[in-house]
């Protein structure tokens, strides 16, 4: 007996399968590889932050922009303008001016205008600036290594240089895109 001609039933349902595997993934194994990678990164930095944030806010009573401002201020002593400071946080003069005037009148900051340019304000540390963060520094410095205990210094090194290729790989991209 001869098989009568087939529905396509059995060939649909594999094309249908087929395109709800791909659907769901989407993606060849490299490139799965790579959006798990990012995942990882963005999960470990998050883990990473929402500690430092936690302890920042429990042992200092500060946040970590709090922090991140007076970190940036104290890599340039003589002061550095605004959108200096900005464009280091990686944010906008509008985003970073409350925060700082915040700093101002906690009086951890300070903004004297440019000799050359009135219009631009340099930030510098006060005193009590430089105080508090030399406070912060170490213990920040301890939270972060702590977190980092269990991993083999070996592997840490090949970690950090690894992720040097990928920030280099980035760029790449970046610049090839622009």
């Amino acid at each position: 007996m001869v098989d009568a001609p087939s529905s396509g039933t059995s060939e649909k349902n594999k094309l249908s399968n087929q395109s709800a595997s791909d659907f769901e993934t989407g993606l060849s194994e490299d490139e799965q590889l790579d959006i798990r990678v990012w995942l990882r990164l963005l999960t470990c930095a998050n883990l990473i932050e929402r500690r430092v944030r936690k302890n920042l806010r429990d042992k200092f009573d500060t946040t970590l922009p709090r922090f991140d401002v007076l970190a940036q201020v104290d890599r340039t002593p003589d002061g550095q303008p605004m959108r200096e400071l900005s464009r280091r946080m990686m944010v906008t003069n509008g985003n970073i001016t409350p925060l700082v005037d915040r700093l101002v009148e906690d009086k951890l900051i300070k903004r004297d205008p440019s000799p050359e340019d009135r219009r631009v304000q340099h930030i510098r540390l006060t005193t009590d600036g430089k105080q508090a963060l030399d406070e912060m520094i170490p213990a920040h410095v301890s939270w972060v290594n702590n977190l980092m205990a269990n991993l083999d210094r070996d592997d840490a090194s090949q970690l950090y240089a690894l992720l040097g290729e990928l920030k280099a790989s980035i760029q790449t991209a970046e610049r090839d895109e622009d």
